[in-house]
């Protein structure tokens, strides 16, 4: 009996293996297919046009409405192409939300050759660029392929080093820049200059999960910075009651420089700080334990 387990078990790796082999295959073809196409320049995201826009009109989102599609904005841009300037709405539905918004802010615009009426909003006009989102997952599945087929070979603790070196290698990066990144916003707005505030309506988002149903609550905020910009935009952080803060006046603490970056509780952001450090460093030692615990077994 044990020489027949051993016989199926057997068997069972080395039909893992062959699926393992196909997977390798089919995924590496898709990463090898999606780099060419970067190269060659016909990637989705390498024919992309991309460029600057301008803020020239926003609404006024509505109080008890849904926040889902931001603040309806009108955007003003050039097609490069043919020179020709657009003027026209966006709500967010095909591109990253307009969640804090002025006459005349910058912002980015995304839209396929020709399709310029089609545009998306984007906060980043690198990201997607290059068109290598597709091709990394796949050198991704190909990685995690190459580790289960490293645990069948070899054993489990070569797995752990297989997703723990990686692992603690990209959380040690992320951790040094987000910590660093929290950490020189909340110097900038403790320093920053206070204006007065208003929050004039409260937006709300359903969701129903086999939880059941949770409402959420978010607040829009207006305050006009002190080279008379009026700002209107959702608070991204909590307020006492939000559901009920209609009304209330608040001080806002701005950068000059990007009045999207602000807050009305500098404690908030220190707490935010704190989070991060948590979340990020709870991270790193779960990689750095599966290295340990994987050196310490082979």
């Amino acid at each position: 009996m044990p020489l027949a387990v051993g016989a199926v078990g057997g068997v069972g790796r080395v039909y893992g293996q062959e699926v393992l082999v196909w997977w390798c295959v089919a995924f590496g073809g898709i990463a090898v297919v999606g780099y060419g196409a970067s190269l060659a320049g016909v990637a989705r995201g390498r024919r992309a046009v991309r460029v600057l826009g301008r803020m020239v009109e926003f609404d006024m989102p509505v109080h008890g409405g849904s926040d889902g599609n931001g603040i309806p904005v009108v955007v003003s841009f050039q097609d490069p192409s043919t020179g020709e300037e657009f003027t026209l709405p966006y709500e967010g539905r095909s591109g990253d939300l307009v969640e804090t918004a002025w006459k005349g802010r910058e912002i980015g615009i995304r839209y396929r050759p020709g399709r310029p009426q089609e545009f998306a909003v984007t906060h980043d006009l690198s990201y997607g660029r290059y068109g290598v989102c597709l091709p990394n997952l796949a050198v991704l599945l190909v990685y995690a392929a190459l580790v289960t087929s490293a645990a069948f070979t070899w054993g489990y603790p070569w797995a752990l080093l297989g997703v723990g070196v990686p692992w603690t290698v990209a959380t040690m990066i992320a951790f040094h820049r987000e910590v660093l990144v929290t950490r020189r916003r909340v110097a900038e707005l403790t320093a920053a200059p206070t204006v007065p505030g208003r929050i004039v309506a409260v937006t709300k988002s359903v969701h129903t999960d086999d939880d059941g149903t949770f409402v959420a609550f978010n607040p829009v905020v207006t305050f006009t910075t002190r080279d008379d910009t009026a700002v209107t935009a959702f608070c991204p952080f909590d307020l006492a009651d939000p559901s009920r803060s209609r009304g209330r006046d608040v001080t806002v603490h701005y950068l000059p420089t990007d009045p999207a970056v602000f807050t009305l509780d500098l404690a908030d952001n220190r707490r935010d700080l704190r989070s991060t450090v948590r979340f990020d460093g709870s991270l790193l030692l779960a990689g750095v334990a599966a290295v340990v615990v994987g050196v310490l077994q082979l």
